[in-house]
């Protein structure tokens, strides 16, 4: 895990069976270079510093094709209904836990 932006497995596990229900279809012409990990950890990146998109990593993908997915992924809502899904998980284990125990 390179940055402190980039996703853990642990987090990674929980966010990539939801992905392929959530994110719009892609046409595909080739394969991609890059995982939607590695396009993720570039997204949390760019928001987590504030940087430019263009001041990415050099071992991140590619500020244009990380930059390309964000606003596709936002202008389909994939984002929104993400954030809407995870909130909905935490909310459940919260409610779960005894009473008194904090998180």
């Amino acid at each position: 895990m390179p940055y402190s932006s980039s996703l853990t497995d642990e987090e990674w596990e929980i966010l990539e069976p939801l992905l392929p229900t959530i994110l719009p279809p892609k046409k595909q012409t080739r394969p991609s270079n890059w995982t939607k990990r590695e396009l993720l950890d570039g997204i949390f990146y760019q928001l987590k510093n504030g940087c430019n998109w263009e001041d990415l990593p050099k071992d991140l993908p590619p500020y244009s094709t990380v930059y390309w997915h964000y606003k596709q992924w936002r202008a389909s809502g994939a984002i929104d209904k993400l954030m809407s899904i995870l909130h909905a998980q935490v909310r459940e284990q919260v409610k779960k836990k005894p009473s008194g125990q904090r998180c």
